[in-house]
């Protein structure tokens, strides 16, 4: 198995080094990526075999300059169609796309543009992810924020304005257990207006109780759709087990929860097929459940901390807008948020396009919300980031940038009677 992605720590034990390089080189000594764990929900679905079967059947270098073209004039855009604009063939289609893509926005969303900011209150973690900062085997500063530290982050978020926050934990049920993800969802209740999460997966059930706390959405990364990709890059944990994974926004739905999100990490696998993969999971589930608020996005693969030698396969930015466009014409009415990972330049520009969404204020360490928006000193104490992002501007300087382009900036849209 070939090594460039994998980096050792000075700090690891001569047993969990052993364990780890064991994990990295011998398959056999990895869990079945399709097997439950004790404790996990097994739903009845077949969402995950419609998108596989769709998925597995998709070859991108099969469609045509004609196939793109009909699937551009034609009023509605079917699965053959999403398959077309997705593909190497719709690239030099780009800037039709991208009209097709703002007109379909503007006629749902209007110039509107939402405004969030995550916020990340612990980063332990028990899964051994090969390309993120927060892997069980990475020596990070390691930090869960208590109920206390939670409210002081969250008065210099809500001070800033802001109405919608990102609630985030590394995926460790051991260190950030459902309890105290639900009393910072209550917490946050108190400051804000909108509350979304981006735990690890749950039960149905124990979406129905993080609901009940006030948590208004969910959002889960599958990271890649490809089954076999999926295994070589984790190795170890909760997070391993693929199709536990997969369910996640049914679990929500069923749970009670208004909307859930879809994403790929784009670099990781084949990204044509990941993108298709990623909209046809929304579009099954808006299908089933269509009273749920269903949104996107496609986020590239990033630097971590202690790695330098991730490689992801390459998604450019033409690219990267290739797949947001194919997703407005495809799904016209789901929101589409567009990362910090970006630069602020491709962010002002898509927006104008087809992305609803947007963070501002962004910091992906834990408890440095007051160290870098509330003019405190350096924390010393602070959890380490989870990746490098482009995107660093403040909630005011996001606001007055989308404001100056002609777009209407929006910090909430729904009210609790």
């Amino acid at each position: 198995m070939e090594n460039r992605f994998f980096v050792d720590s000075e700090f690891l034990s001569p047993e969990a080094l052993a364990k780890k390089h064991r994990l990295e080189t011998d398959p056999a000594s990895r869990k079945d990526p399709m097997e439950y764990l004790p404790g996990m929900e097994v739903i009845d679905s077949d969402v995950k075999d419609l998108v596989l079967s769709q998925m597995r059947g998709y070859d991108p270098a099969a469609y045509t300059a004609r196939e793109v073209r009909a699937a551009l004039e034609r009023e509605t855009c079917s699965v053959e169609d999403l398959k077309a604009l997705l593909s190497p063939a719709a690239e030099p289609f780009l800037e039709k796309m991208a009209e097709k893509a703002r007109l379909e926005t503007s006629k749902h969303f209007g110039n509107t543009v939402y405004l969030f900011t995550p916020l990340y209150i612990a980063n332990y973690c028990e899964n051994y992810c090969v390309y993120c900062g927060f892997n069980c085997y990475n020596h990070i500063r390691r930090m869960k924020l208590s109920e206390e530290q939670i409210e002081r982050e969250m008065r210099v978020i809500a001070d800033s304005g802001m109405e919608e926050i990102l609630l985030l934990t590394g995926e460790s049920r051991a260190k950030s257990d459902v309890n105290y993800i639900g009393e910072a969802c209550k917490l946050a209740r108190k400051y804000f207006r909108m509350v979304g999460l981006e735990v690890y997966p749950l039960n149905t059930d124990e979406y129905r109780y993080l609901r009940a706390c006030g948590a208004d959405y969910v959002t889960v990364f599958q990271e890649t759709y490809d089954i076999e990709k999926y295994e070589t890059l984790h190795l170890m944990g909760h997070k391993r087990v693929w199709p536990y994974r997969f369910d996640a926004q049914e679990r929500a739905l069923r749970g009670g929860m208004r909307g859930v999100a879809f994403s790929a990490l784009l670099g990781l696998s084949d990204f044509r097929k990941d993108a298709l993969a990623t909209a046809l999971h929304a579009y099954y589930l808006q299908r089933r459940y269509p009273q749920a608020e269903i949104s996107l996005s496609c986020p590239r693969l990033r630097p971590i901390v202690n790695n330098e030698t991730i490689n992801p396969l390459d998604v450019g930015e033409r690219q990267l807008c290739q797949i947001l466009c194919a997703y407005r014409i495809f799904l016209p009415y789901a929101g589409i948020t567009v990362s910090s990972r970006e630069s602020a330049g491709f962010r002002n520009g898509i927006v104008k396009i087809c992305a609803t969404k947007i963070s501002a204020g962004v910091s992906t360490g834990i408890g440095d919300h007051e160290t870098k928006y509330a003019g405190q000193k350096e924390n010393d104490a602070a959890g380490d980031e989870q990746f490098e992002i482009s995107d660093g501007r403040s909630l005011s300087a996001m606001y007055a940038d989308m404001a100056e382009e002609g777009l209407q900036p929006v910090l909430n849209d729904y009210l609790y009677v």
